[in-house]
């Protein structure tokens, strides 16, 4: 496992998801939960709020258990406004993911929103 210290931090949001994806497949949950602010919201895609980083790392400990493994989709360019910018990435199964990234004060980017399923998968569709 990487220490914090090692770990690259997202220079543009549009790194964020594939930082958290390589981090997963990895098993670095500290370092995917080292993506978000400290009081991010993430929706877990079954219901369920996790806020701040100790709920997030929940979150991301049962999809580890479970041997739960993110897949990469087509993700669509970041809109940036100042220091706020909407990621989104179209996954396989046509579901779509929405999230609010932060630059801080670094100059590097946190998700500060992150929502694993914005729109249900089209019928039919696995």
């Amino acid at each position: 496992m990487k220490s914090k210290s090692s770990r690259k931090a997202a220079s543009n949001p549009q790194e964020l998801e594939r930082l958290l994806i390589d981090r997963q497949w990895a098993g670095d949950i500290e370092g995917m939960v080292a993506l978000y602010e400290p009081t991010a919201v993430l929706d877990d895609g079954e219901g369920q709020l996790a806020i701040g980083k100790e709920q997030i790392r929940a979150v991301f400990a049962k999809y580890h258990d479970r041997g739960v493994k993110f897949s990469r989709g087509q993700q669509s360019a970041a809109i940036v406004s100042r220091d706020l910018a909407l990621t989104s990435t179209c996954l396989s199964d046509g579901s779509v993911t929405a999230e609010v990234a932060r630059r801080q004060t670094d100059g590097t980017w946190l998700w500060a929103i992150d929502r694993f399923t914005m729109t249900e998968a089209p019928s039919g569709h696995t």
